[in-house]
């Protein structure tokens, strides 16, 4: 389990690098006014350059990536129940992405900004959640039916 928990994370620093990326393509797109932002202006403001800012967006990004990727071996532990996997990857989704949210000033530093993100957060992890339950549900129900029919 371990060695398949650094196999995961370590495949997850370049996805969450391109993730990373791809939002600010897709942020750019919709706010940017013909221009790309590579990062928060705020960001680079506070770290005195734009390519120190985005260094440490991209770092950031490799670590959040990297932490999801090794806890995506929770959904293999078959003696654990859904709830405590979804607990758990919950727990250290939000543990590893809030801090690094808030460090990259992806969200306002207030009380109402930290609360607003991750509500969601939150959203988007049921969403996400609730995809992937109803897609194997459905594989699920689909070799069940295929197992009555060989009967």
């Amino acid at each position: 389990m371990k060695k398949k928990a650094i196999k995961s994370g370590l495949l997850g620093i370049p996805a969450g690098i391109a993730i990373g990326y791809v939002i600010t393509i897709l942020i750019s797109l919709g706010w940017g006014d013909g221009y790309y932002y590579p990062c928060v202006p705020t960001l680079v403001e506070n770290i005195g350059s734009e390519i120190g800012a985005v260094v440490i967006q991209t770092i950031l990004c490799a670590l959040i990536g990297c932490v999801y990727g090794a806890a995506s071996v929770i959904w293999d532990i078959e003696e654990w129940s859904l709830t405590k996997q979804t607990v758990i990857c919950f727990l250290i989704y939000s543990l590893s992405m809030l801090p690094c949210a808030y460090a990259v000033e992806w969200m306002e530093h207030s009380v109402s900004g930290i609360l607003i993100y991750f509500g969601i957060f939150c959203a988007i992890f049921a969403m996400i959640w609730a995809a992937q339950y109803l897609g194997w549900k459905y594989r699920i129900n689909k070799i069940n039916r295929k197992i009555a029919l060989d009967k």
